[in-house]
């Protein structure tokens, strides 16, 4: 039991891996996006980070005092029921499909740049499709190797990203800054909404804190501090290093960039500096998508096994590799890799982006809602209900603005895929109506401990497995 005490992760530990959930790979392009706004998209920084900040302390809430397994899909079973539960796990997983076509075309951009060379958009969908495959490919042998090669690969986004916030200061020049403010003469809450969803993209991660109190010391005291320190630490970098980029390099040269870090750090320094950081990005980014590629089949794995996934997803080789789940996965990945080809890199991303952020929205959205059920059937004083009953409708909120900012083709398609998730569950809910039902407050589960297999538990279950491989 002590060895076991040693091994759960500190308030440092749970902040760090919270913040590395968040950054990953998605900050990278967010600079170019940006800039085909302007600078006014500074605006969407700030009332993205307020509304990250509401969600991170309503999910630290949640994790504090729900008994029931499962982060955000055992959340939302408090109000919802099964089916909730079932949505939720399965609108975040195809969340984490399309984030990671996302990160894979980010990798070919950054790949292309350090290459020194022009891709078509035939070519850019080939070479999406291609990195997938062999993340996926790789991960056949089992999660050991996977879960080192993202904990090293990963400091190739931070530390660039947080040298530039702090060190680009020296060559920012306000002038320009001021001219890029709002180039295309945007209203306001145009500009606004057309930046909000991309700056949410670089929020996505921030429930994972929450989603396993077993791997946490003192998890009443250490998530919810977690969440918030981890949020104000990223929403601090994002803002200054995108801000301080804008003005340093020419907003159509910026907009135009496929790895703008990389730029930056060429115009500044030199170009072999430039090549160093986009070399190093390559490799986050690949190792990011190695890493994420697992955890989306062990996520189909785990909610299989516990019958809210199809049986399929659940078969594993000798060494614990998904392969089946894999398979599947990737071959959806690749669908939609050749659907989402556009005329440049950038639109590709932010089609993707916004389809990611559009699905992703919708557990956020059943969490949030089901808040003040789980508060009263954990018996948690009115008095200290209040306050996070307020703060979740608020984020509620917030994620139905988002919504809307994703636009309407998001909407279109993501809709379509969440209501196709109805006709899923349909397929799944006969053999969950023979499990025993969860009673609210007992901490019962339906199965097994680590009932309904959604994405932030197995997710934070692995993380810590990470974290003690890499000691």
């Amino acid at each position: 039991m002590a060895h076991k005490q040693e091994n759960r992760m500190g308030l440092v530990s749970l902040t760090t891996i919270t913040v590395v959930n968040m950054m990953g790979s998605g900050i990278i392009l967010l600079p170019a996006n940006l800039a085909q706004v302007g600078n006014i998209s500074v605006l969407s920084w700030i009332v993205t980070a307020i509304g990250a900040m509401l969600l991170a302390y309503a999910f630290a809430r949640a994790g504090t005092y729900s008994n029931h397994q499962g982060g955000m899909g055992g959340y939302a079973e408090y109000a919802h029921g099964r089916s909730g539960n079932f949505m939720t796990n399965y609108t975040y997983f195809v969340s984490l499909v399309i984030a990671n076509v996302a990160i894979a075309v980010t990798t070919v951009g950054y790949g292309a740049s350090f290459l020194g060379v022009e891709l078509s958009p035939l070519m850019t969908g080939l070479l999406t499709i291609g990195c997938l495959w062999l993340a996926s490919v790789l991960n056949f042998g089992g999660p050991k190797i996977t879960g080192k090669l993202g904990t090293f690969t990963v400091w190739g986004v931070i530390l660039p990203v947080a040298g530039i916030a702090l060190l680009g200061w020296f060559w920012f020049d306000p002038s320009r800054y001021v001219a890029a403010w709002n180039p295309h003469d945007m209203p306001t809450f145009q500009a606004l909404s057309a930046s909000i969803s991309v700056t949410l993209w670089a929020f996505l991660g921030l429930e994972s804190a929450s989603a396993n109190g077993d791997a946490v010391e003192n998890p009443k005291r250490n998530i919810p501090l977690a969440v918030l320190i981890a949020t104000g630490i990223t929403a601090l970098l994002y803002i200054a290093s995108t801000s301080v980029i804008a003005g340093i390099v020419p907003i159509d040269q910026l907009a135009a960039s496929n790895a703008p870090f990389g730029l930056v750090f060429a115009q500044i320094m030199d170009p072999t500096v430039g090549k160093i950081v986009i070399g190093l990005m390559v490799i986050s980014c690949f190792g990011s998508l190695l890493g994420w590629q697992f955890t989306i089949a062990e996520v189909a794995r785990s909610s299989a096994v516990t019958g809210y996934f199809l049986p399929f997803f659940a078969k594993v080789t000798q060494s614990g590799a998904p392969i089946v789940g894999i398979c599947v996965i990737t071959l959806a990945q690749t669908a939609l890799s050749l659907m989402t080809i556009s005329p440049t890199l950038n639109t590709q991303f932010s089609l993707l982006v916004n389809l990611a952020v559009m699905t992703n929205l919708i557990p956020y959205i059943l969490s949030m809602s089901a808040l003040s059920s789980l508060q009263h059937a954990e018996k948690v004083p009115d008095s200290a209900a209040r306050t996070t009953n307020i703060v979740a409708i608020i984020a509620a909120l917030y994620s139905l603005y988002a919504l809307y900012a994703t636009g309407t083709q998001a909407m279109m398609y993501g809709g379509l895929v969440t209501f196709a998730g109805w006709v899923l569950f349909s397929l799944v809910a006969a053999r969950l109506n023979h499990r025993p039902v969860r009673q609210p407050g007992t901490g019962e589960t339906a199965a097994t401990p680590d009932a309904n297999g959604t994405y932030t538990a197995v997710a934070a279950s692995a993380q810590k497995a990470v974290l003690e491989e890499s000691r």
